[in-house]
């Protein structure tokens, strides 16, 4: 007879044997998975002790290099860092808005508000810009706190902003106008500054060219992260940009003491007589014949900055390229105008020489030649080319200008010749800016009227370079 009872001497034996069998696969099993997920955190462990330190060394190499060549021991340094803030701020301010007030409202509208914005913008500066340079003159021992105050109110402004932009309230273009306000402020108030922190070791134009270069890396490190905060609302890119002007306000208050000094400092006027008598007010300076020649000079590349800026935003909205988006027409444009910019700050802090008058004349022209092209040969690749050399021409002339001022005026009122000129320079891109709004959308005809302008000012510049310069006296 047969059964179907497992046969005794074999069941319990099989059974045996295979439970252990599959305990032990289990056993090995977990013990690999869990030995895999230790390698993943161990492996996890070194990429985030290797970020932290490659983090740590690029924060360190750019704390090294502001520091470099007595930078830090004179607090230039921490100038040099306040401007990286100030760039990573306005570059969040700008990236936000770009978004909201260009390429999000409908086209009907875009051109009337925007335009309205921006001459709410361009009138109120226009006015206070001049008096900027004369404020500081006498508001001389708390030029830290003004400097911080430029900060304070962006930072404020920002939190607004942020409401704003989400709600539409009637606040948006207000609080607008006052971020673009207060940024031209600051870049008065750090123009005055600089020469109060030159250190024995290094030149006002190389001071210059390392702040403004740090003004570049600021950007270009916050603006894939102001980007990225945007992705989720432009309200983000909003309030990241005020944890940055907060922290900006720190830091221009920790500003060394020695930016309010004024002791012994006169006072440089652009018009009228000099003035040397000693009754109680500040002796005053005649800006010499060649800082006035650069500083004209000066006036045409940041003419055609603000043309362009204000400008090209409507021109690519409304007229854009064959099959090109205007979000990246404006990119290539602004993208072309960074490199130039970064590429005259490169050379002007590398050449040991240069040739201020020279330079001041040859950016001109080529911002004038270059926009005929653009005109004539209306193009991305033009346009490209166009941005590229007005911010090669705008830097380089600014760091002629700066080596003009460092040569022929005296240390005691350079502070007042940099308020002075960076003032009439916001004033040329204001002006420019205004231009470029109220100029019909025809790529031709626009570019070809800025073409003309520049041709004209160059005509009247050179007209007016001084035979022979002198300093001034001291």
């Amino acid at each position: 007879m047969t059964s179907e009872r497992p046969d005794p001497a074999t069941g319990p034996r099989t059974a045996d044997a295979s439970g252990p069998a599959r305990r032990g696969t289990v056993r090995r099993s977990l013990t690999g998975a869990a030995r895999g997920v230790r390698a993943v955190g161990h492996g996890a462990r070194v990429v985030g002790r290797g970020a932290g330190s490659a983090g740590h060394f690029a924060v360190a190499q750019a704390r090294r290099a502001a520091r470099a060549e007595g930078a830090g021991d004179s607090g230039l340094s921490r100038l040099i860092e306040l401007h990286a803030f100030n760039a990573a701020g306005d570059a969040a301010v700008a990236i936000s808005l770009a978004g909201t007030l260009f390429f999000q409202v409908p086209t009907g509208e875009a051109r009337g508000q925007v335009a309205l914005f921006l001459g709410l913008t361009m009138l109120p500066f226009a006015i206070v810009a001049p008096l900027i340079g004369p404020f500081l003159d006498r508001f001389s021992h708390g030029r830290r706190w003004a400097v911080g105050a430029t900060m304070a109110i962006r930072g404020f402004l920002c939190w607004v902003l942020a409401t704003a932009v989400v709600t539409e309230s009637a606040w948006l273009f207000p609080a607008a106008l006052g971020c673009l306000v207060a940024s031209k402020a600051y870049g008065v108030t750090r123009a005055a500054a600089v020469p109060r922190l030159l250190p024995p070791d290094l030149t006002l134009v190389k001071a210059n060219a390392r702040v403004s270069l740090a003004g570049v890396v600021g950007a270009g490190v916050s603006a894939p992260l102001a980007i990225l905060a945007s992705t989720f609302g432009p309200e983000w890119s909003l309030r990241y940009g005020f944890v940055i002007f907060v922290l900006a306000t720190i830091w221009a208050i920790r500003l060394p003491e020695k930016v309010d000094a004024s002791h012994g400092e006169g006072e440089m006027v652009l018009t009228g007589s000099a003035d040397e008598d000693h009754t109680g007010h500040r002796p005053r300076t005649r800006i010499p014949a060649a800082v006035a020649f650069a500083l004209r000079a000066n006036c045409g590349p940041r003419w055609l900055s603000g043309f362009l800026t204000m400008f090209m935003a409507f021109l690519l909205r409304d007229n854009p390229i064959g099959e090109w988006r205007p979000e990246v027409l404006l990119a290539l444009v602004i993208g072309g105008a960074g490199l130039g910019n970064t590429l005259g700050i490169t050379i002007g802090s590398l050449l040991r020489r240069l040739n201020p008058a020279m330079t001041v004349v040859l950016a001109l022209l080529a911002d004038a030649v270059v926009a005929t092209l653009a005109a004539l040969f209306y193009g991305v690749v033009t346009l490209v080319l166009l941005g590229l050399t007005a911010g090669l021409a705008q830097s380089l002339a600014k760091l002629s200008l700066d080596s003009t001022i460092q040569r022929d005026i005296p240390s005691r009122i350079q502070a007042s010749a940099f308020a002075r000129s960076d003032t009439t320079l916001q004033l040329a891109w204001v002006i420019g800016g205004f231009v470029g709004i109220a100029m019909p959308l025809m790529p031709q005809l626009g570019l070809g009227i800025a073409a003309g302008v520049l041709g004209a000012w160059a005509t009247f510049v050179l007209l007016s370079r001084p035979a022979r310069t002198e300093p001034a006296r001291a």
